[in-house]
């Protein structure tokens, strides 16, 4: 870390004697650099992102074409899909160079060479996922363009030349040359039960991904990411991973965000059931972790910065706890689906913030939502959301209800489960809950001992029939059962 301070420095100084245009990171000629490094590019002034140009990448000694972005290619689509959505795609890409071919092509891995087509956008492959999810090649903020390349084509031992076109940026970028920087000798041992992600770049790793990327989906042993302070902007994408904690160094200091929603990277229109046994086939979260199991989340911020059905935070697994972590979206914030555990946590969205199918416990939480805090999916099979000393805080002036449950595409949630003990409530409507459709026998609307901010007894004269006021005198025992997350997360009981 201290070396790496020395160089940047001494970049610094060199900047301010021959009037270079830019700082890089890394820096020319850096060694021991990540693997899953982005490529920075620090301005005098915000500089002008163009759209043509190509950045590429070559190995030093074998002048092989490593990866290409071109800036010809939209990073995704910006407005809804009105006709067929674009489909999983079966076969490999394969790179559009002098120095590649099919052979050369990781499976799975995209084209950052592709030609530009009506229908074509950025790909890149994220956690194994069969088909590419579109990204944002370059991101400008203030004066700093931050490259992301294609993920894990980079490797260790390897030295790496980049070439960026003219036509990437307006300004002129004196000194690229000869950009250089080495990777480091070797991976960290898989024996290592803690890994360090930093996005300075002192870690193991200066993504959440690389270091997801690097567990083994059935490790021998637990595994513990801890992630220090920092701005990470990347989608998160894993699945079939089990026994992993990811800790933050703080709740507010670990920010993991990226602007990604459902029109960005729709749904694909060719699956129409899971793409894996238990798997579930969405792109659009900022943070998602799918068909996992035993997984733990702590002290960290995670953000989908775009409108829309646009999920912070997606989950589908068992055994899921989360404590000391906040999820912003905006519909459908944060989606839970199979047991999950959550304690001193915040959600804030704009409407169907908690989407879901269950079955979750939230303990000490604080929700902030514009529109109806949860859209309840559960079935029979599972209990649904139960929330014990939580506040649910509307935003705005307006009003709005606890949870809805409508059908969806034709498909009712007759038994579905929403449960608040002893929680506060400020700026939900007097009905407090959405309407029910249909026969309304096993839908569990139920409240006991709700408050406002100031901890005085809400009126619920007027709440929705299929609701129901639970009281010590009549459903003690239902009260204490459902105070305990064990009886609603199918006999877990977390730690």
């Amino acid at each position: 870390m201290k070396t790496y301070r020395k160089l940047l420095a001494l970049s610094v100084g060199l900047l301010a004697v021959t009037a270079q245009a830019v700082v890089l990171n890394p820096l020319n000629n850096a060694v021991q650099v990540n693997p899953d490094t982005k490529l920075q590019l620090i301005f005098e002034k915000p500089p002008v992102l163009g759209s043509l140009g190509k950045i590429r990448v070559f190995e030093v000694g074998t002048d092989k074409l490593v990866d290409v972005l071109d800036l010809s290619i939209p990073a995704g689509p910006t407005k809804g899909v009105t006709g067929p959505k674009a489909p999983y795609i079966a076969q490999p890409y394969s790179y559009d160079g002098p120095h590649m071919t099919n052979a050369d092509t990781k499976p799975g891995t995209p084209s950052g060479g592709a030609a530009a087509t009506p229908d074509s956008f950025q790909l890149t492959i994220i956690g194994g996922f069969s088909d590419g999810f579109h990204f944002y090649p370059v991101i400008v903020h203030g004066n700093t363009a931050t490259v992301q390349l294609h993920h894990n084509l980079l490797q260790y031992n390897k030295t790496y030349r980049i070439q960026i076109d003219s036509a990437v940026f307006a300004q002129r970028l004196d000194g690229l040359k000869n950009w250089t920087f080495s990777t480091k000798k070797a991976a960290p041992s898989q024996k290592q039960d803690l890994l360090n992600v930093n996005s300075n770049g002192s870690g193991d790793f200066n993504t959440v991904q690389g270091a997801i990327d690097f567990v083994a989906d059935k490790p021998s042993k637990p595994k513990t990411i801890y992630i220090r302070n920092g701005d990470y902007e990347e989608i998160v994408y894993f699945r079939n991973k089990q026994h992993l904690t990811l800790r933050g160094e703080s709740q507010e200091g670990v920010v993991v965000h990226y602007a990604n929603n459902e029109v960005f990277n729709p749904h694909p229109s060719n699956i129409s059931t899971n793409e894996m046994p238990g798997t579930f086939p969405s792109r659009r979260a900022a943070f998602a972790a799918d068909h996992c199991t035993d997984l733990r989340f702590e002290n960290m911020t995670i953000q989908t910065t775009c409108y829309g059905q646009a999920e912070g935070l997606l989950l589908n697994g068992e055994r899921i706890f989360l404590k000391h972590v906040t999820v912003i979206g905006s519909g459908d914030a944060l989606q839970t689906n199979g047991t999950a555990y959550y304690e001193d946590c915040k959600v804030i969205g704009d409407g169907d913030m908690i989407l879901g199918r269950g079955a979750a416990f939230f303990k000490n939480c604080a929700f902030q939502s514009f529109g109806a805090f949860m859209w309840i999916r559960n079935t029979a099979a599972n209990h649904g959301n139960v929330c014990v000393n939580c506040t649910f805080q509307t935003r705005g002036k307006g009003e709005t209800e606890i949870a809805r449950a409508p059908s969806n595409g034709g498909k009712g949630y007759p038994y579905c489960e929403a449960v608040l003990l002893n929680c506060r409530l400020a700026g939900i409507s007097p009905i407090g809950w959405g309407p029910v459709g249909g026969d309304s026998t096993n839908v569990h609307y139920w409240e006991y001992n709700s408050t406002d901010l100031d901890g005085k007894p809400i009126d619920t004269s007027k709440r929705h029939p299929a609701s129901r006021q639970l009281t010590l005198e009549k459903d003690a025992a239902l009260i204490e059962q459902y105070g305990r997350p064990e009886y609603v997360l199918n006999g877990w009981k977390p730690i």
